[in-house]
C-alpha cells in the first residue's frame, strides 16, 4: 500500500470517526432537547387546561376568560384558541394580541368544567340516588354562590364538601359572602327535582355491579345542565411546525465534513509526497553517481529540513569523492617522482653509467625511507579515520611529554640552528596514549623546524584551561597566510607548494597534520592553529583534564 493511500485512509478514518462521534453527540443532544421540548409542551397543555377548568369551576361561567387566555399565551408562548362545541370562538390569543387569527393545528383539547364526584366510603358501601340529588343540588348552589362572589369582587377557592363535590368558597369571609349564600339558596327552581332524572337514577342504582360508577355518570349528567359549557381548546397554529429532530442537517453536515476531510487529506498527501518524491528521485541519481544532484528547499518545516539534510549529505559525498580523487592523485604524485628517481638511478647503476658511490647509495636510501614513511602515514591515517587505530591509554603529564619531545628533537633543532625550549609548570594530567601523543607533538615540531630559519625559537608550553589542559607548539618561523589556514589539516597540502620538500609546514609526506588532528580527536580533544605571515605559528592541543 502506497504512502498516499495510507495517509488518505488514516485521515479519512480520523475524519469519519470524529464526524460520526460529533453527529452522534449532536443527535443525542438534539433528542434530549426534543424530549425536553415535548415534555415542556405537555406541561404547558396541562397548565392551560387546568387553569381554564379552574376558571370555569370557580366562576360558574366563561365570562371574562379573555384575560386568562391572554395571560396563558404570554406565559407559555403558545397560540391559544377557545371555542364552543358548535364552533363559536370565545377567545383567541391572536385576536387579543391584535393579529390576524391563524389556522388551528392538530386536534383540540377538551375542557370540561363539570366536577368529578368522589363519593364517601359509606356511599360506596350503600349507593343511593339521594346522594346524587343532594350533591347535584349542592353543586348548583355552589355555582350561584360563585357567580355572586365574582360579581362582588371576592376571591374564590375550591374546597371539597362532605358530599364529595368541589365547591367554591370565599377567600375571606364577609357580609357580602353571606348575602351571596342567601342569593344562591333563593335561586328559582333550585328545589325542583326532575322526576325523569330520578327514575333513571333509580334504575341505574338498582344494578348490582358498577353502582358507584353509574352514580358518577348520573351526577355528571345532572350537573351538566347547570355547569359551564364544555369547550374545545386549540394550542398552536397551522403555520407553526411541530418540533422535529434535525436529522437531515446533521447527516448533511457529517457528509460535508467527511468530504472536506478527504479533500484535506488529498492535499496533505500531495504536499507531503511531492518533496518526498523529489528526494527519492534525487537520491536515486546520487546513488547512480551523480553527486552534484541537489533538491530545492522551500519553507522552514520538517520537509524543508529533510531537503537541507539531503543537500548537506550530497555535499559531503561530493566533497568526500573529491578528496578521495585528490588523495589518489596526491599519492600518485608523491610516489611517482621519487620512484622515477630510484628507477633512473638503479638503471644507471645497472648500465654502468654512474659509479656506485656511497653518496649515491645514501641518497637512494633517503628516498626509500621517505616512501616508506608516506606509506606508513597513509596506513596510520586510514586506521585513525576508520576508528581502528589502537591506543594504549594511561594517565600522563603533558609537561613530561613536552620535555620528552624536546629531548628527542634537540639534536635536529641544534643542527638547524633553532632553539627548542620548554616552559610552563605542572603537573597537567591527561588520559591518553603517550606514544601517539608524542607522534602528534613530533609532527608539530618537525613542521616548525622546517618553517623556522636559523636563530629562531620553538617553544613547548603547557597550561591549564578550565576543564582542559593545553600544550602549545609556538615557533618564530615564516608563518602561514590567513587564506591558507583553513587548508592546514588537509591531506598532502603544503603552505608553499613551490618549495616541494623544502622548508614549509606539512613537509615530508604531507600527512602529519591530518594524522595529528585525528589522533587528538580520538582523545576527545581538539587541535587549533593561529598564525600571522612573517611572525610565526602557534599550534594548540586541548585535551580533557584528569580530575585530581
Amino acid at each position: 500500500m502506497s504512502f498516499r493511500v495510507r495517509v488518505i485512509a488514516l485521515v479519512m478514518l480520523i475524519a469519519v470517526t470524529a464526524t460520526g462521534a460529533t453527529a452522534w453527540l449532536t443527535l443525542r443532544q438534539a433528542s434530549r432537547e426534543f424530549d425536553r421540548t415535548v415534555t415542556a409542551n405537555a406541561e404547558q397543555l396541562s397548565l392551560i387546561t387546568t387553569e381554564l377548568t379552574d376558571f370555569a369551576r370557580t366562576r360558574g361561567s366563561w365570562n371574562g376568560v379573555d384575560d386568562l387566555v391572554g395571560r396563558l399565551s404570554l406565559h407559555t408562548g403558545q397560540r391559544i384558541r377557545l371555542a364552543a362545541t358548535e364552533g363559536t370562538v370565545l377567545a383567541d390569543s391572536d385576536v387579543l394580541a391584535g393579529q390576524p387569527a391563524r389556522g388551528v393545528a392538530g386536534p383540540p383539547l377538551v375542557v370540561d368544567p363539570r366536577p368529578v364526584w368522589q363519593p364517601h366510603p359509606a356511599t360506596v358501601a350503600h349507593p343511593s340516588p339521594k346522594i346524587v340529588l343532594l350533591a347535584e343540588y349542592e353543586y348548583r348552589l355552589g355555582l350561584a354562590f360563585a357567580a355572586c362572589l365574582t360579581r362582588s369582587g371576592i376571591g374564590i377557592r375550591l374546597e371539597e364538601s362532605e358530599l364529595g363535590v368541589a365547591l367554591p368558597r370565599p377567600v375571606t369571609s364577609s357580609a357580602a359572602s353571606k348575602a351571596c349564600d342567601i342569593e344562591a339558596r333563593n335561586q328559582p327552581g333550585i328545589d325542583d327535582v326532575d322526576r325523569v332524572f330520578e327514575a333513571e337514577l333509580r334504575r341505574c342504582a338498582a344494578q348490582a355491579t358498577g353502582a358507584v360508577t353509574c352514580l358518577q355518570d348520573t351526577f355528571a349528567a345532572a350537573v351538566g345542565r347547570s355547569a359551564p359549557a364544555e369547550l374545545r381548546v386549540y394550542v398552536g397554529a397551522a403555520e407553526q411546525p411541530p418540533p422535529s429532530l434535525p436529522v437531515d442537517s446533521i447527516l448533511a453536515t457529517a457528509a460535508v465534513v467527511a468530504v472536506a476531510g478527504a479533500a484535506v487529506s488529498w492535499l496533505l498527501s500531495r504536499r507531503v509526497l511531492r518533496p518526498i518524491g523529489a528526494l527519492t528521485a534525487a537520491s536515486g541519481r546520487v546513488g547512480d553517481g551523480q553527486l552534484a544532484e541537489r533538491v530545492p528547499v522551500h519553507g522552514h518545516d520538517e520537509l524543508a529540513g529533510l531537503a537541507r539534510s539531503f543537500n548537506r549529505m550530497a555535499d559531503s559525498l561530493q566533497q568526500s569523492e573529491q578528496r578521495q580523487r585528490q588523495m589518489i592523485s596526491d599519492v600518485a604524485h608523491e610516489l611517482r617522482t621519487p620512484l622515477a628517481n630510484l628507477r633512473g638511478y638503479l638503471e644507471a647503476l645497472k648500465d654502468g653509467v654512474l659509479p656506485p658511490t656511497p653518496e649515491l647509495f645514501e641518497s637512494l636510501h633517503d628516498e626509500a625511507v621517505l616512501q616508506q614513511r608516506i606509506v606508513d602515514d597513509l596506513q596510520d591515517l586510514a586506521l585513525a579515520e576508520a576508528g581502528v587505530l589502537t591506543y594504549q591509554r594511561t594517565v600522563l603529564d603533558l609537561a613530561e611529554l613536552a620535555a620528552t619531545c624536546r629531548t628527542a628533537h634537540a639534536a635536529l633543532a641544534a643542527a638547524g640552528g633553532v632553539e627548542l625550549r620548554v616552559t610552563g609548570g605542572g603537573p597537567h594530567r591527561v588520559h591518553g596514549d603517550p606514544d601517539r601523543l608524542r607522534q602528534v607533538v613530533g609532527n608539530l615540531i618537525r613542521n616548525a623546524l622546517a618553517a623556522t630559519p636559523p636563530g629562531g625559537t620553538i617553544t613547548l608550553s603547557t597550561a591549564a584551561d578550565g576543564p582542559s589542559h593545553v600544550l602549545e607548539v609556538a615557533d618564530t618561523g615564516t608563518g602561514i597566510a590567513e587564506a591558507d589556514l583553513p587548508h592546514l589539516f588537509d591531506r598532502f597540502w603544503r603552505a608553499d607548494r613551490a618549495r616541494g620538500r623544502g622548508r614549509g609546514y606539512t613537509t615530508g609526506s604531507g600527512l602529519g597534520l591530518p594524522i595529528a588532528r585525528q589522533i587528538v580527536a580520538d582523545h576527545h580533544g581538539r587541535i587549533t592553529a593561529a598564525s600571522e605571515l612573517g611572525s610565526g605559528t602557534v599550534f594548540t592541543i586541548h585535551l580533557p583534564a584528569v580530575p585530581v
